[in-house]
């Protein structure tokens, strides 16, 4: 593989920032030699300017500059809170231990001493190169783990951890433009019972059937479905008081009890019963919490599951 190749598969420009023209000139030069494109700046804030408007995963900056110096500059990068990594360079004509120290406890991942050898400048981005391909690895890692955790395996609908996560974003929604929203719980009515009857499976498929009629009856991109337990669901309604979500509740009652479910030579119902609460956010009346909201329809499904399931108890707050 040779020198041009790395760049050639991941296009990016270069960030150096140097405040004499002829040194910014010819490493501008070397770098575009080894297949960099660049962009430059005079100073620190013109480069951080230029920084914070672009992507610019690799920085070369010198450490003497006027308004912002080249340490002032990694500090401030440092500070940043895109969440992607950048690799920087000190350019410098200082070369004794503790200078060095200083530019690394900046934040600076490796230095130069100018002018750098074309060599030493071509390794260097090697490294800066398998360090970013390595924190891009790790990210993309983590996210994947991320979107794991929000996603219910067994019925592919979004998990308690999603819910608990956006749940309060939607009440902040709600309050900033005073709109209504509604929580309906949804119980599966003895599904304990029906795994010891039938088996994990059984009860995997409930759950996943359950969640496609939910899916399929609630209004797209707009209301959304998680798993709340592990016999229930959580839908929830933004724009919907709880009169509005009963009636939501009533039409889910009537969908779920009329499904059937095959398991082998086998046909399984199931029922469901339902808890809701709702409210109209008002600037006069703060502090409703999701936790409020939550509480209540969990309080209305226990007593409709007393009741004998397959009920429906609802309230308006607020």
């Amino acid at each position: 593989m040779s020198d041009l190749e790395p760049a050639a598969q991941n296009r990016f420009p270069i960030l150096i920032v140097d405040d004499n023209r002829l040194q910014r000139s010819v490493l501008e030069a070397n770098l575009k030699s080894i297949g960099y494109d660049v962009v430059s700046a005079e100073n620190g804030r013109e480069a951080l300017e230029i920084f914070r408007k672009g992507y610019y995963p690799i920085v070369m900056t010198d450490w003497v500059m006027p308004e912002m110096n080249g340490l002032e500059l990694c500090r401030a990068i440092r500070a940043d809170d895109s969440g992607r990594y950048t690799y920087i360079i000190i350019l410098t004509s200082l070369d004794s231990k503790n200078d060095i120290i200083a530019g690394l406890e900046a934040g600076a991942d490796e230095y130069l001493v100018k002018p750098p050898h074309q060599a030493e400048l071509t390794s260097r981005l090697k490294t800066a190169r398998r360090i970013l391909d390595l924190e891009q690895s790790q990210q993309r890692y983590i996210e994947t783990i991320k979107n794991l955790s929000l996603v219910d395996p067994v019925t592919g609908i979004f998990s308690r951890r999603y819910m608990d996560e956006r749940i309060h974003q939607e009440i902040k929604r709600a309050y900033r433009y005073e709109r209504s929203l509604s929580v309906i719980l949804v119980g599966i009515n003895q599904l304990e019972e029906m795994v010891v009857a039938h088996g994990h499976y059984a009860g995997d498929v409930i759950l996943k059937g359950c969640a496609d009629s939910l899916i399929e009856a609630v209004r797209k991109d707009v209301d959304w479905i998680a798993r709340y337990g592990q016999d229930s669901f959580a839908v929830i309604m933004p724009e919907t008081d709880s009169a509005g979500a009963m009636i939501v509740a009533k039409r889910l009652r009537i969908r779920i009890a009329s499904m059937v479910m095959n398991m082998y030579d086998k046909e399984l119902k199931v029922t469901a019963s339902f808890g809701v609460s709702g409210f109209t956010a008002s600037q006069q009346k703060l502090g409703f919490s999701a936790d409020i909201l939550l509480d209540k329809a969990d309080q209305n499904l226990c007593l409709a599951h007393a009741e004998g399931g397959n009920t429906i108890k609802g309230v308006q707050m607020g």
